[in-house]
């Protein structure tokens, strides 16, 4: 039997997952590499239109399919595109990102070649993109195999990226030994489980469950990315408890579920009662790891009683000062669902559509398009969230039966939304990806646009314009020049990137609005559409509030 080389081998194996997409940019000290996606028949390139879209791209992907596969060369390819993977390490994304570097005939014969330094030393940039990453390997004809395993494990237990780096000689090579015939993700089991630590941790969290009065839980995004969002969600309903979501995890459980109470975000939640329910219970399930940054607290307007907290984690379970080790959550989660008594459900604060506001000849505005846009939403449909005003408008907005929601508040790097939104879009089997962003974020990344009509994609975007960073307007002041933005024309820019079939509008009225709403409906392709939103929105919070999360006066 020939043996694969290491480049198509380590594809294969990753293929075998589930993925199937190498999101990237060619390059030179790559192309052992971009040549093997063509002979694995499981794998379709997808050409980003550089390197930081392609790692937003490959996030938003893994965060469909649980996994992704992102492709650049050495040093200038992979250090563009850290920024991104970053951005999957704050948020438990599993993404392999494997780089093409070169020959080690290069490097033993200490020639001095592009992309480096000017000197002869070629493992500089390995630390660097290790640091985004919860594992690494240089892989080679004679470890491929087992070290493959050993990443592939790693990046899974841990739900974090993957550093991979195949020289381009070594790229070409049969692998050397046994290959392995992977399985999909969905039937791997990340941890185990200690069974002393198990049945003692279980037996604690049933018993404080049992003794609570006013219990209230959360479910985090890590539940999602690690594949067990769907036992948290059987575990609180089954035990009938409250549960309450932050900013950071929006969209990981279908929020009309019974149990469902909204957004708990400190002077922030929605509704607003949300908050006295979460701080005045007397037991907080805390399933996947609430983080407790500032987005997710309302600038630190409230810091939560950890000591009421049971705290499920992927491998370990914390109950004030007692921790369970080698616990794994999946484990946790169903003897839990076996264990727990049915309670009675307190009433809910009542959380349902926004009102709508605006007649047909009102311009638009955050008021009258928010309410709107809900209305459209359907079962299936996954809303791509960017970090900026927008933001703060959707995560409290409650989501239609079956509607999910990605974004990306932890790391917040504005622009992510728009190549996230493509690959949530492939990695998707039905449904539609909407995408609503800011000009300013749109700015940084808008060129994945001639990508996505490139691989025919079918996206609803919305672009909303006031011509400048209005976000930074609202944390600090008004009058800036540099929160000016360029006047760009967006809705004419699917027709110059060569897309096809895109319904494009700029809308100014709430008439115009609901039009090109009533035709997306209908229409068959993409969808691309400028809305224009007053800059008067953009007022900044009250001093006091900055202050809150910036911490920049000398204490009193």
């Amino acid at each position: 039997m020939v043996q694969p080389t290491v480049a198509a081998y380590t594809l294969s194996r990753l293929a075998a997952l589930g993925i199937e997409k190498v999101f990237g940019v060619p390059g030179d000290y790559a192309f052992s590499v971009d040549d093997a996606v063509e002979t694995v028949p499981e794998l379709e390139w997808v050409a980003c239109a550089n390197e930081l879209n392609a790692a937003y791209a490959a996030d938003g992907y893994a965060r469909i399919r649980g996994a992704a596969i992102l492709s650049t060369t050495y040093g200038v390819g992979e250090l563009s595109a850290l920024n991104g993977v970053m951005g999957s390490r704050a948020h438990r994304l599993p993404v392999f990102h494997i780089v093409g570097m070169p020959s080690e005939r290069i490097q033993q014969l200490g020639l001095i070649t592009h992309h480096n330094l000017g000197d002869t030393r070629y493992d500089r940039f390995q630390e660097i993109s290790s640091a985004a990453c919860c594992v690494s390997a240089v892989l080679t004809p004679d470890n491929c195999i087992d070290e493959l395993e050993r990443v592939i494990r790693e990046a899974l237990r841990q739900s974090m990226p993957a550093y991979i780096v195949i020289s381009e000689a070594n790229g070409l090579m049969p692998v050397i030994g046994r290959p392995v015939r992977g399985q999909p993700l969905p039937r791997i089991k990340r941890q185990r489980s200690d069974p002393t630590e198990l049945a003692a941790a279980v037996g604690a969290i049933a018993a404080r469950i049992a003794a609570a009065q006013r219990p209230v839980a959360t479910i985090t995004s890590l539940t999602k990315h690690y594949g067990v969002a769907d036992k948290a969600v059987k575990l609180v309903a089954k035990a009938n408890i409250p549960v309450a979501l932050t900013p950071n995890d929006k969209g990981v459980l279908d929020e009309s579920l019974a149990q469902y109470i909204g957004l708990y975000a400190g002077a922030g939640s929605h509704p607003a009662a949300v908050r006295d329910i979460v701080e005045n219970a007397d037991l907080i399930l805390d399933i996947g790891g609430v983080m407790l940054f500032e987005l997710n607290t309302g600038l630190w307007s409230s810091v939560l009683d950890t000591s009421l907290a049971v705290c499920i984690h992927e491998n370990r379970v914390k109950i004030g000062t007692d921790v369970y080790l080698n616990v794994a959550i999946d484990d946790v989660l169903d003897a839990l669902a076996r264990k727990v008594r049915k309670r009675s459900l307190p009433e809910a604060p009542e959380y349902g559509e926004l009102e709508l506001t605006g007649s047909a000849d009102d311009p638009t505005c955050s008021a009258n398009f928010y309410p709107r846009l809900q209305r459209r939403l359907k079962a299936g449909d996954t809303l791509v969230i960017e970090t900026g005003t927008c933001m703060t408008h959707l995560n409290g907005m409650r989501l239609p039966a079956g509607v999910s929601a990605e974004g990306q508040g932890m790391w917040g790097s504005i622009g992510w939304a728009t190549p996230a939104a493509m690959g949530v879009a492939m990695a998707k089997t039905s449904g539609n990806t909407w995408l609503v962003t800011g000009d300013g974020s749109h700015q940084l990344t808008l060129n994945e646009i001639a990508v996505m009509g490139r691989y025919g994609i079918a996206p609803r975007i919305f672009v909303l314009n006031n011509g400048l960073y209005g976000i930074e307007d609202i944390i600090s002041e008004r009058g800036h020049d540099y929160d000016n933005l360029a006047p760009v024309k967006y809705h004419l820019l699917p027709e110059a990137f060569g897309c096809r079939n895109w319904l494009c509008a700029k809308v100014s009225t709430v008439a115009e609005l609901e039009t090109v709403l009533v035709d997306i409906e209908s229409h068959k392709g993409a969808a691309y559409v400028e809305v224009m939103i007053p800059d008067e929105e953009s007022q900044p919070l009250p001093d006091d509030v900055i202050d809150r999360g910036y911490k920049l006066r000398t204490p009193r």
